[in-house]
């Protein structure tokens, strides 16, 4: 095993989740990503998981998601950003 690879194990009791909307929260020492299933027809969405990091740990989410979309597109299609003025991301700064 190289020097910069982990062992990474999964319980079997974690349960995969789909979310199609997320809420992100913010102040000086965490982001939290409030992970949703927004409900088709209706005005409503069920959490499905919350996660908290680092500044420094979401910066480096941002490098690793802008790198693997990338390689995302070349290999299938290039995505667009939605078009519509409501989007299934919502940051909240200063939270408390």
């Amino acid at each position: 095993m190289a020097s910069n690879e982990i062992q990474v194990t999964i319980p079997p009791n974690v349960e995969p989740v789909y979310s199609n909307m997320i809420q992100i929260a913010y102040k000086e020492d965490e982001f939290t990503f409030i992970f949703l299933h927004q409900i088709p027809g209706i005005n409503q969405a069920r959490g499905k998981a919350v996660v908290s990091i680092s500044p420094n740990h979401a910066k480096n989410l941002l490098a690793v998601l802008q790198r693997t979309v990338g390689e995302y597109e070349q290999k299938f299609r290039t995505l667009e950003a939605p078009q519509d003025k409501q989007q299934n991301v919502t940051a909240m700064p200063g939270y408390s």
